[in-house]
């Protein structure tokens, strides 16, 4: 029997987001966005898988290794279930911009080779991210979404043509609020 899964994006999700050009390269840059353990550990007790997609363009740029990469989600995850969240997968993309790979967002190759591994329902799940790519590869994997939003579009989205003008099915202010969401009971 395939479970249901939500796909969280990293950086302007789970923790706040490097200014633009920049990138969360140490844990003394991480910080969560309030209410993050809170609905992941809600999540977690509706029985519903936690995976973590992104994209991690800073490997291919020289500034992190993947080694490193793996430390820091190592801490994350580490911090996250000592406070009763628990993530259960964390895929990245290294690749830069220009890499032709299936993996980087807005392509669904890190949702797909999720579903695979830890047979998932991907019609039953939701991506939630904070950009344009993650919208898009959520529904081109056949997720619903919900984009995290301070109501104005990303400097990047602009620039970025690659990435559809793809509506999310909710909009919401915070991981949290997109959780409770996901979580209420049909009013049907």
């Amino acid at each position: 029997m395939k479970t249901r899964a939500i796909f969280l994006d990293r950086d302007g999700v789970i923790n706040r987001k490097a200014p633009y050009g920049q990138y969360i390269t140490r844990w003394e840059d991480f910080h969560f966005l309030p209410g993050v353990i809170e609905g992941i550990a809600h999540l977690n007790r509706a029985g519903i898988r936690v995976i973590v997609v992104t994209n991690q363009r800073c490997v291919a740029k020289g500034l992190l290794t993947e080694l490193d990469l793996k430390k820091l989600h190592g801490k994350m995850y580490e911090v996250l279930a000592q406070s009763g969240a628990i993530i259960d997968a964390i895929y990245y993309c290294p690749h830069s911009l220009e890499a032709a790979c299936e993996c980087r967002k807005p392509a669904p190759g890190m949702l797909l080779e999720a579903a695979r591994e830890h047979n998932l329902d991907l019609s039953d799940s939701w991506m939630i991210g904070d950009s344009g790519s993650d919208i898009q590869a959520g529904k081109s994997a056949g997720c619903r979404t919900a984009r995290v939003s301070e109501n104005k579009p990303a400097e990047k989205e602009k620039q970025n043509k690659s990435v559809l003008p793809v509506e999310a099915d909710i909009v919401v202010a915070s991981l949290l609020d997109a959780v409770h969401q996901i979580l209420q009971p049909c009013s049907s």
